[in-house]
């Protein structure tokens, strides 16, 4: 069933959604994987089709189209970089704050499939494919020994934001896969997007704040 609280907006070429952590975005194999923010999101809006993913730990802003059209237009804008996406993460460890007037960092290394051990990617500076992120300190975390992260992903590699946080030495945290410290979920969330209407041309922005 789909929860009223995960639709952030309604128009009639898009839906922007709140997938909450441990909800896959689409279908996996197997009938007991059928069971996806997709799938629910067309239980109400029978014509949403998929643009982008989250993975199933992260939780956060996720877009819909709602024709074939609006999907084509929507999937260019992310592969032509005219949607600007904002994590927020808790990450083990205090990263040193940046000198640079803005406060930014980024993490410039390339990233491929760990075939031997999928579902993990690493990284790989001879045959990785180009994966960059910016990133920057908000402040303390909640839990002791922990901070919490502001991230920009510049590009969209499988397991990006948590392979690249993994190489600076500050796993997420309730980041099993990749050695964060325990918790009850991914510290994990997508909290903004911007882009275009492809429709209007209004410029849309998106903001949920993380639970955590």
């Amino acid at each position: 069933m789909f929860d009223d609280a995960w639709l952030v907006h309604e128009d009639t070429h898009l839906l922007v959604l709140d997938k909450p952590a441990g909800l896959l975005s689409v279908p996996g194999r197997g009938a007991d994987k059928a069971d996806c923010l997709a799938a629910r999101a067309r239980s109400r809006w029978p014509d949403a089709l998929v643009v982008h993913r989250l993975d199933q730990a992260t939780s956060g802003l996720l877009l819909m189209a709602r024709s074939p059209a609006m999907q084509r237009a929507l999937g260019d804008a992310f592969a032509n970089r005219r949607v600007a996406k904002r994590y927020e993460a808790l990450v083990a460890g205090t990263p040193d704050a940046l000198a640079s007037d803005d406060g930014w960092g980024e993490i410039d290394l390339p990233l491929i499939v760990d075939w031997p051990n999928r579902p993990r990617s690493k990284v790989d500076l001879a045959v990785g494919k180009p994966s960059r992120t910016r990133w920057r300190v908000l402040g303390p975390g909640a839990a002791p020994g922990t901070t919490r992260l502001a991230l920009e992903p510049l590009t969209g590699r499988s397991h990006q934001l948590r392979v690249h946080l993994l190489a600076l030495g500050h796993p997420i945290v309730g980041d099993a896969l990749y050695g964060g410290p325990p918790a009850a979920r991914l510290m994990l969330h997508a909290c903004e997007l911007r882009l275009e209407h492809p429709a209007t041309g209004q410029a849309l922005h998106f903001v949920r704040a993380p639970e955590f």
